[in-house]
C-alpha cells in the first residue's frame, strides 16, 4: 500500500469527489473532506478499504479548521488540494447584494487561503499545496461579459494565493493554481465541454509532473500556463 497521502478540501461532490477517486485509483491513501455526511463520498470511502478517509469540515469555520488540523496531528501529506467554491449567478456587479458579495468572496478566497494556513504544517518538505482555481481569474483574459462576481473572487484568490507564495518561499513546497477547464458540475452547468472523469486525470497528470517544482504556477488540465 502506498505510503504518499493526500488530502482534498471539498470532496462531497463534482471535482472535488473526482478527484478524490482519481488520487486512490492512482495508490495514494486520501482523507475528503466533506460539510455532509453520507452520499456518494462516504459510499467510496466505505468501498476503499481504508485507502479513502472521511473528515467533516465547513472550510469557512475557522473552529472547524482548527479542530480538522487536531485531528490530523501526526499525518504527513504529499499534496493537499483545496477545492471548495460556490457561484451565485450571472449578475453584474452593480446587481450584487453585499451579503452576496461578501459570502463569495469569503468562500471562494479567503478560506482557501485560511484553510492552507491552517494545514500546510502538515505536507512534507517536497510536497505540493494546490488551489481550484479557473481561468475566469485571470485579467488578462477577462475580455468576454458575464459572472463578474466570480471572476473577481477567482481572481483574488490567485492574488492571495501569490501572497501566501511569498511569505512561504522557501519552505520547500511545490504551489499551484489549478484551472480545470469549464466542467458539466452544478456549478459550471451541465451544458459544459467537459466531464470532469475526462479532466480531473488530466489534473492529475499535472500535480504528478509538477512534483517538486519550485514557485507558484498557474497551469491548465493540459500544464500549459494560464496568464495572470
Amino acid at each position: 500500500m502506498s505510503n504518499r497521502q493526500a488530502l482534498v478540501i471539498g470532496a462531497s461532490q463534482g471535482l472535488g469527489l473526482v478527484l478524490a477517486n482519481e488520487l486512490v485509483r492512482r495508490g495514494r491513501q486520501v482523507i475528503a473532506t466533506t460539510r455532509r455526511s453520507g452520499g456518494e463520498l462516504q459510499a467510496n470511502a466505505d468501498a476503499s478499504n481504508g485507502r479513502l478517509k472521511v473528515e467533516s469540515l465547513e472550510m469557512t469555520s475557522p473552529a472547524d479548521l482548527s479542530a480538522l488540523r487536531e485531528r490530523l496531528e501526526g499525518v504527513r501529506l504529499d499534496l493537499l488540494f483545496v477545492n471548495a467554491a460556490i457561484d451565485r449567478g450571472n449578475l453584474s456587479i452593480d446587481q450584487v447584494p453585499t451579503d452576496m458579495f461578501t459570502e463569495v468572496m469569503i468562500t471562494n478566497a479567503l478560506s482557501p487561503l485560511r484553510a492552507l494556513e491552517a494545514l500546510r504544517g502538515l505536507v512534507v518538505p517536497g510536497g505540493t499545496v494546490a488551489v481550484m482555481s479557473s481561468d475566469q481569474g485571470s485579467i488578462s483574459r477577462n475580455t468576454e461579459p458575464g459572472y463578474e462576481l466570480y471572476k473577481a473572487a477567482k481572481a483574488a484568490l490567485n492574488q492571495l494565493m501569490r501572497s501566501y507564495t511569498t511569505r512561504h518561499a522557501d519552505d520547500g513546497h511545490t504551489k499551484l493554481l489549478i484551472d480545470p477547464g469549464h466542467n458539466r458540475t452544478r456549478l459550471g452547468g451541465f451544458d459544459a465541454p467537459l466531464a470532469p472523469r475526462e479532466s480531473i486525470p488530466a489534473v492529475v497528470d499535472v500535480l504528478e509532473a509538477q512534483a517538486g517544482a519550485p514557485g507558484l504556477q498557474f497551469l491548465d488540465l493540459h500544464g500549459e500556463i494560464v496568464p495572470w
